[in-house]
C-alpha cells in the first residue's frame, strides 16, 4: 500500500505545498502562483488542492501531513526576546503572538476548512524548520552520503546548521543560533540599501559587482566576528530586529555615513559598495563553514538549502573552491522548499521508507518541474473561447525551429510549456527568452518587459555539452544556482572611467558589450548559469538545440515569465495577460505560437501595475 505524505509551509513567507509517495516527489507548488500575490504567506489551500489533484488521491488516502516548522519553539524564541528587551518590544511580541497563536497553532482548523472533516483522521507531524531544509537538500540529491549545510534568516532558534546525511538518516552536528544570523545580516543590508527585506536580497547580490568592498573592514570590525570554522557572532548594538520590527538602528546608519536609502530613489555609490562588502563577508562565512564541515565529515559531496543557499555567487565560489567534488542545492531553497523537506522527512524518518529516484534520473527533483501543466486540449479551448489567433505546431522539430528562428531575428519570446517550476527560478517551463548576442537585449527586457531596475543581470541557459565553451564551471548547474565566470576568450574590455561617480548613468555602463554573449554577461564578467540537458528539461533543450544548429550559439537569455512585483505565471491566462501588457513579441503556449501583431486589442480595467507591490 502506497504512503502519501502532504507537506505544507505557510504563515511566514512563500507558502507552499508538496506531495510525496513512497519517497518519490510527485508535485510541489507555491501558493503565490495561484493567488497572484507575490510571496503569499497565507495557508496554501490552492497549492494543496493542486497537489492532491496531481496525485489523483483523496484526503483519506493520505498517510500523514507534515508542517515545516515548530510554532511552539518559535513562540518560545519570541517570548525570550521580549522578556530580555529593554521595555520596547511589546508591539513586536503582540504581533508575533497573534501570528503564532492565531495561525500556526490553529493549523488543524485551517486544514479542516480546506480539506473537510476527513482530514481529522490524518496524522499531523510538526517538523523542525532546519530539519525540513536539510531533508529538502539531501533526500532529492543524487548522493547516498553527503555533508549538509542549511543557512537562512532564522527558523525557530537556528540560523545555520551543519549535518551529515547517510542513506535515510540525518544527523545534526552543529548549529548557529538566533540572534546571530548571516541571513539576517544580509537582509539588514538589503533593507538599508532600499530594497524589500525577504524578497530584495537577490537585487543586492546583483548590485554587488558594480561596487567595491570598501566597507568590508567596517562590517568585520563592528558588525560580525567570524571564527576560523565559519561560526560567528553579530554585534547586536547595531541591529534592531531583536526587540523591534526594524532590522537596523541609528548606530548602524551612523556607521555607514547616514540614513538608509529610500526605496525607488537613485542608487548611489554607497549602496553599490555596501552590496559588494556584505557579499564578500557572506561568501567568507559560507566558504569557512563548508571547509569546516568537510573536515568534520570527510564527505566529498555537499548539499545546501535555506534562503542563503539562493546566493548563487557564493555558491559558485564554493563550487570552484575544490573543497567538494560535487555540490547539489535544493532549487526551492527558501521556505517554500520546507514543504517538500517536511514531506520527505516524514516519509523517511517516520514511515521508514527508502529513498526514491526514477530510473535514469540524475536526482529526485525531476528538473524541479513539479507544478501544473496544461494539456493541448485545455490550451486550445482557452484560445478558442477568448478568440486569440495562434499557429499550432504539433511536430517538435518544427515547433523548436520556429521559436529558434524568432529568437535569431531578435524577437522576445514568452514560453509557457509543460509543468511549472517549483522554486524562484524559471527553468524553461515559464520563461522569457531572448538572444544573448544582442547587446540591447538586457536593457530592453529590463525596462520594457520586466519593468525592473536596469542594473539587474539576466541569466543564460546553455546546452550542457557546450557549457565549458562559454563558462568556467567545473560541474553541472541544472537549477540556475551557480554563478560562473564567462570564459576569458569570450570577454571584451570595457571602459570603467567615471564608473564610480554618483549620478553616472548606469545604462551607459550596462550597454557596453562585455563579451560575445553580452546580454548575459554581468559587469564583472560573471553569469548565473543553467546547464540544460534533454533528460531534465526536454522542452527548452529542443529550443536551445535548434538555436545552436541555426546560429552556432548554444546560449539563450532566460528570465522568469513575470513582471516586477508579480509572481511567475501559472496558467495560460496569466501568461497571455503578461504577454499583452509588455513588449514581448511572441507567446508560446504549449504547441501554440501567438504573435503580438495578430492579437486583438487588449484592455483591462484600471492600471494593472498598481495591482502589485513593486518590491
Amino acid at each position: 500500500m502506497s504512503r502519501w505524505v502532504l507537506g505544507i509551509s505557510s504563515f511566514y513567507h512563500d507558502a507552499a505545498a508538496a506531495i510525496v509517495c513512497d519517497g518519490e516527489v510527485i508535485a510541489a507548488a507555491q501558493e503565490e502562483r495561484f493567488t497572484r500575490r507575490k510571496h503569499d504567506a497565507s495557508f496554501p489551500a490552492h497549492a494543496i488542492n493542486y497537489c492532491l489533484e496531481e496525485a489523483f488521491i483523496e484526503v483519506s488516502d493520505l498517510a500523514g501531513i507534515a508542517f515545516y516548522d515548530d510554532p511552539l519553539a518559535t513562540w518560545e524564541r519570541v517570548i525570550e526576546s521580549a522578556v530580555s528587551a529593554p521595555g520596547g518590544a511589546r508591539d513586536l511580541f503582540t504581533k508575533a503572538t497573534d501570528s503564532i497563536l492565531g495561525q500556526k497553532l490553529w493549523l488543524r482548523q485551517a486544514l479542516r476548512t480546506t480539506l473537510g472533516p476527513a482530514v481529522d483522521d490524518v496524522p499531523l507531524h510538526i517538523c523542525d524548520h532546519h530539519g525540513s531544509h536539510a531533508a529538502s537538500a539531501f533526500y532529492p540529491s543524487p548522493f547516498e552520503r553527503a555533508a549538509i549545510l542549511t543557512v537562512d534568516g532564522v527558523g525557530e532558534w537556528s540560523t545555520m546548521t551543519l549535518s551529515l546525511g547517510e542513506g535515510t538518516d540525518l544527523r545534526l552536528l552543529k548549529e548557529v543560533r538566533y540572534p546571530h544570523s548571516i541571513g539576517l545580516l544580509y537582509s539588514a543590508m538589503t533593507g538599508f540599501c532600499g530594497f524589500k527585506v525577504n524578497s530584495g536580497e537577490y537585487k543586492l547580490m546583483g548590485l554587488a559587482p558594480y561596487g567595491e568592498p570598501r566597507f568590508e573592514d567596517i562590517i568585520r570590525r563592528s558588525l560580525i566576528d567570524i571564527k576560523p570554522d565559519g561560526s560567528f557572532r553579530l554585534n547586536m548594538d547595531y541591529f534592531g530586529y531583536l526587540h523591534s520590527e526594524q532590522m537596523t538602528n541609528e548606530r548602524f546608519a551612523a556607521l555607514f555615513g547616514g540614513p538608509a536609502r529610500e526605496a525607488e530613489t537613485e542608487i548611489s555609490r554607497r549602496e553599490m559598495d555596501l552590496a559588494a562588502s556584505v557579499q564578500k563577508v557572506t561568501e567568507e562565512v559560507v566558504l569557512r563553514t563548508a571547509k569546516h564541515l568537510h573536515a568534520e565529515t570527510g564527505c566529498e559531496q555537499l548539499v545546501m538549502a535555506g534562503g542563503v543557499a539562493l546566493n548563487c555567487v557564493a555558491n559558485g565560489k564554493l563550487a570552484r573552491s575544490g573543497l567538494y567534488k560535487d555540490l547539489w542545492i535544493q532549487p526551492a531553497a527558501g521556505d517554500a522548499g520546507g514543504a517538500l523537506g517536511a514531506a520527505l522527512l516524514v516519509n523517511h524518518q517516520v514511515y521508514g521508507l527508502p529513498r526514491h529516484r526514477k530510473s535514469g534520473a540524475r536526482d529526485g527533483q525531476s528538473g524541479s518541474l513539479l507544478g501544473p501543466a496544461f494539456t493541448e486540449r485545455e490550451v486550445a479551448a482557452f484560445l478558442e473561447r477568448k478568440g486569440y489567433p495562434a499557429r499550432h505546431l504539433t511536430e517538435p522539430s518544427a515547433w523548436a525551429g520556429e521559436i529558434a528562428g524568432l529568437l535569431d531575428a531578435g524577437k522576445i519570446v514568452g514560453l509557457h510549456h509543460g509543468r511549472m517550476e517549483f522554486g524562484p527560478r524559471a527553468l524553461g517551463g515559464r520563461s522569457i527568452l531572448g538572444d544573448p548576442r544582442n547587446p540591447e537585449t538586457q536593457t530592453r527586457m529590463n525596462l520594457k518587459i520586466k519593468f525592473r531596475e536596469s542594473f539587474r543581470p539576466f541569466a543564460p541557459i546553455v546546452l550542457e555539452e557546450h557549457s565549458e565553451a562559454y563558462f568556467d564551471l567545473n560541474m553541472e548547474s541544472p537549477y540556475m544556482l551557480l554563478v560562473a565566470p564567462v570564459q576569458a576568450s569570450r570577454r571584451q574590455p570595457i571602459d570603467r572611467s567615471g564608473w564610480w561617480e554618483d549620478g553616472e548613468d548606469m545604462l551607459e555602463i550596462i550597454r557596453q558589450p562585455r563579451s560575445d554573449i553580452p546580454a548575459v554577461t554581468h559587469v564583472d564578467y560573471s553569469a548565473r548559469v543553467q546547464s540544460v540537458s534533454e533528460e531534465r528539461h526536454p522542452g527548452i533543450w529542443q529550443i536551445l538545440k535548434a538555436f545552436y544548429e541555426r546560429t552556432g550559439c548554444a546560449v539563450l537569455v532566460n528570465t522568469s515569465f513575470n513582471v516586477r512585483g508579480e509572481p511567475i505565471v501559472c496558467s495560460p491566462d496569466d501568461a497571455y495577460r503578461c504577454f499583452m501588457r509588455t513588449h514581448m513579441d511572441v507567446l508560446v503556449l504549449g504547441d501554440f505560437v501567438l504573435y503580438k501583431d495578430e492579437q486583438p486589442d487588449f484592455e483591462e480595467q484600471g492600471d494593472w501595475r498598481q495591482e502589485f507591490e513593486l518590491d
